[in-house]
Formats: C-alpha cells, structure tokens, sequence
C-alpha cells in the first residue's frame, strides 16, 4: 500500500511559508479634532510583524519595554523571532524564542495575547520537534470560549494542527497512523460545516482520506475541494494549488494502485475535470 503520509506535510504549501497574524487594535477614532493619535509603538511592532519586517517588529517592540508591558513586549518579540528561525536562521533564534515564551506571565497578558500565546507554544513545540504535544496544544484553540482565534487567524492554526498531526503520524505503524488522520478528518469536517470557504478543511479533508488509505474519499474530496474553492478568501488559488499537487503526487497513485487503473488515465481525468470547473477569462 503507497503510504502519504510521507508526502502529505512535506507538499503542503500552506504550512512552509503561513505565519499566525499578531493581532493589531484599530486606531481610535475621534471626531473633535483631525489629527489622529499617535500610535502604540506596541502596535507598530505588531503591524511590521504582519509585514514580515521581524528585525524592525523586534525593535519597535523593544524600544516600549517596562516592567509593566515586558510580557507584551516579549510575546511580539517571541514569536518574531519563531518566523526569523523559520525564514532559515539558527538554533539560537529557537532558543531566544523559547527563554521569550518561558518567561512571559500570562496573567500580565491581555485575552488576546495569551491566545496569541497558546499559538506561539505550539509553534514553538513543533519547530522543536514535539509534533504531538504541538498538535495538542493548538487542539485547545479549538475549544468554545469566549474569545477565539477566527478568519484567517484560525485557518493558520487550523493547518499548524493537521500538521502536527500528520508529522506525529508519519513514523507510526499503519494501524495508529489511522487514528491521527482520523482526528484530521472528524475535524475538518466539522470546520467545513462551520465554514464551508475553509481552503485548510478542503485540502486536510482530502489529505486524511489519503492518509487512511481510503483513495475513493481522498478522490471525491479533491474533487469537492475544487468545486467548493472559490468561497475561499483568495477566491481558491492557493488551495487549488495544494488540491492539484495532492491528487497528482499522493492520490493518482494511491488509486491507481488500489484500481489497477492507469496512473495517466487518472491524470487525463483530473485534467478533464479541472477543466470542465476552471473559471474562464
């Protein structure tokens, strides 16, 4: 049997390059005077976080350090520094990162931050290894309360879960690799009923089957995923592009095998159907 949970993360766009947005209060609004307040240089950093300008975010963030706002300070810091280890630096980013989210005392945090917090943990643990305890932190994200990570904040940490997951997942006999793409695929259903534009539901749900060996559902998931794409917030480019790699790389193959089917026959009839489905000019 071909195994894809070899191939599954590896593949995946979504996970090399995605990063969990800080979240950045609006400017206050006033309507006695035109002049605008100044800005939060706290909120600065957030913002050139989301730029992916991390060294300048670092330093905005630092120049407003006090002992009342270093936990703040040191959360924007951490998870800067995560995305500087990702972006190819070295271990002394991840452990910089980690002494930042060691030392930060949730209670000084705000409800927002200490969800900011949670996903920075979990980032922490699955760059460092521990994809299981990862996938079960950011499994608490998912929980109702009244506050919660949403749009694309929560696809993010929806995609850093099945992640997880599927690594954890990889080295493990058949029988147990069941039970974690199980949990991706229960999930991803429900995310799909709560959110049927969810680009990260779409493409896990197809990756689970595959993961279970189940190439009839991993198939007709693509094939949903496809048509279902352009409620997605980039109308479905990207989870298109996730979507043809699966079925081209795992699926075609996981099912030819499984059938006895011609690998390009599959191919010619994934084509066909992209076709009869891709928007025109």
């Amino acid at each position: 049997m071909l195994q894809p949970c070899v191939t599954i993360a590896a593949m995946r766009l979504g996970l090399v390059t995605a990063f969990v947005t800080l979240l950045v209060p609006g400017p206050a609004e006033t309507r006695t005077t035109a002049v605008a307040p100044a800005r939060d240089p706290l909120a600065v950093a957030r913002q050139l976080y989301n730029e992916r300008r991390f060294d300048a975010a670092i330093t905005a963030a630092e120049s407003v350090r006090s002992p009342e706002r270093a936990d703040s300070v040191d959360l924007v810091v951490a998870r800067a520094t995560l995305e500087q280890f990702r972006d190819g630096g070295t271990a002394d980013h991840l452990s910089t990162s980690r002494e930042r989210l060691r030392r930060i005392r949730p209670h000084k945090l705000t409800e927002d931050e200490r969800l900011e917090l949670l996903v920075g943990l979990g980032q922490q643990l699955y760059l460092e290894g521990a994809a299981g305890a990862a996938a079960t932190l950011f499994d608490t994200l998912f929980v109702d309360r009244p506050k919660q990570l949403s749009g694309t904040a929560r696809e993010r940490v929806l995609d850093w879960w099945a992640s997880a997951l599927d690594r954890e997942a990889r080295p493990r006999a058949e029988i147990e690799r069941h039970t974690f793409y199980q949990q991706i695929r229960d999930r991803m259903r429900d995310e799909l009923g709560r959110n049927p534009g969810s680009g990260v539901a779409s493409y896990w749900l197809s990756a689970s089957a595959s993961g279970l060996g189940d190439h009839l559902a991993a198939w007709d998931a693509a094939l949903a995923g496809w048509v279902r794409a352009p409620l997605a917030e980039d109308h479905g480019a990207r989870l298109r592009t996730d979507l043809d790699l699966l079925v081209i790389r795992v699926i075609v193959p996981l099912r030819a095998r499984a059938t006895a089917q011609s690998p390009d026959a599959l191919r010619q009839e994934w084509e066909q159907f992209k076709g009869r489905w891709n928007q025109g000019p």
